[in-house]
C-alpha cells in the first residue's frame, strides 16, 4: 500500500496514531527539500515516530526513484508518503511519482486563503495544484481522520 497525504504539520500525533495504523505503514517518508536540508529537524521528527518504523526524508524530485527502490526491496510495502504542500505534491506527480489519490489532512488558514472545510484553507496555488492533480487522475481526499468522511468542491 502507498498512501500520499499533505499536511503542513507533517509528523505530529495523529500521523502517528491514526494514519499510519489505518495505512498499515512500516515505512514514513517525509517529501520535503526543507526538511531533507535540515537535520536538526529531522531529528525531532525520528523522535515521534515508534522505533519499528522505517522513516526517510527525500526531496520532492527524488520522490519517485525513493519509492522505486522501497519497492525494490520489499514485496508489498506499506509507505505513508508526506507532504508539506501541495506545491509539494504537485511538483512529486510532474516528477514522474504515480499518485493515484491524495489525502489533504491539514493545510492552515492565512493571508488570501479560502477554507474549504473545517481543517483545509487553500490559497489560489494551493487550489490551482489540487485542480491540477484532479485533472490528471488523482482521487481527492479530505479527510482529517480516517473515519470521517468530508465532501469539498474545489
Amino acid at each position: 500500500m502507498l498512501w500520499f497525504r499533505i499536511d503542513n504539520r507533517l509528523v505530529h500525533g495523529q500521523v502517528i496514531e491514526a494514519w499510519m495504523p489505518y495505512v498499515g505503514a512500516s515505512i514514513l517518508v517525509v517529501a520535503n527539500d526543507d526538511v531533507t536540508a535540515d537535520p536538526l529537524r529531522q531529528e525531532i521528527m525520528r523522535l515521534a515516530i515508534p522505533h519499528d518504523v522505517t522513516f526517510l526524508c527525500c526531496r520532492v524530485a527524488e520522490l519517485a526513484s525513493v519509492l522505486d527502490g522501497l519497492r525494490n526491496q520489499a514485496a508489498d510495502p506499506h509507505i505513508m508518503v508526506l507532504f508539506a504542500s501541495c506545491a509539494d505534491a504537485r511538483l512529486a506527480y510532474t516528477s514522474g511519482c504515480r499518485i493515484h489519490s491524495v489525502n489533504i489532512g491539514n493545510l492552515h488558514d492565512g493571508p488570501g486563503k479560502q477554507q474549504l472545510c473545517a481543517h483545509v484553507c487553500v490559497s489560489e496555488e494551493d487550489r490551482s495544484c489540487l485542480i491540477f492533480l484532479h485533472n490528471h487522475g488523482v482521487e481527492l481526499d479530505f479527510r482529517c481522520v480516517p473515519g470521517k468522511s468530508v465532501t469539498v468542491l474545489l
